[in-house]
């Protein structure tokens, strides 16, 4: 919406009203979202490959955060790269590497969004390596840097960006996703 005044400016009240609503969110606190993942979580039940449904993780212990489950110098690990400060989102987390360096990008997804990352791989027929011992399920992509894992109905994907031959990241991926299962 925008109004003319009487000296020919446009007052901008939607944007300007987005603008203040925008900045008010970005000081809330982390508690309701923590509650609302909880409330998720108990919603919502896992279903295993075969289709039979799985039970959920425990109500009483929340979805973990993508941040709390891999370290910043375990993301620059998986890289062989040093990695910008991690940017938390509401459930993943992304190190990138500085853009004066080497590209590369380390991603972690915590929940739904990792499990339909697995499904679309699934979809695009990618060939899934079955990694036993590792969580309830784990599987490697071997023609891309992504390694899932499910526990107590929690999915955890990892996504690691390089410019480099994917077999060559196979070993650290699984390496890190055993570490993440021990985790969750």
């Amino acid at each position: 919406m925008t109004t003319r005044t009487g000296a020919g400016r446009w007052l901008l009240v939607v944007p300007a009203t987005v603008l203040l609503l925008t900045a008010t969110g970005c000081g809330r606190s982390e508690q309701p979202r923590a509650a609302s993942a909880e409330g998720q979580q108990s919603a919502t039940t896992a279903t295993t490959p075969g289709g039979d449904a799985a039970s959920s993780a425990p109500a009483d212990k929340p979805e973990p955060t993508a941040c709390d489950l891999v370290t910043d110098q375990e993301a620059a690990a998986l890289a062989r790269l040093r990695l910008d400060p991690h940017q938390a989102g509401q459930q993943s987390c992304t190190w990138t590497a500085p853009t004066t360096g080497p590209t590369g990008q380390v991603e972690v997804y915590v929940g739904d969004g990792a499990k339909k990352m697995l499904d679309i791989e699934r979809q695009l027929g990618h060939e899934l390596e079955t990694l036993s011992g590792i969580g309830d399920e784990a599987y490697l992509d071997t023609q891309a840097n992504e390694v899932f894992v499910q526990k107590t109905g929690t999915w955890v994907a990892i996504r690691l960006v390089l410019l480099n031959d994917p077999k060559e990241n196979h070993k650290p991926l699984q390496d890190l996703i055993q570490v993440v299962a021990g985790r969750l």
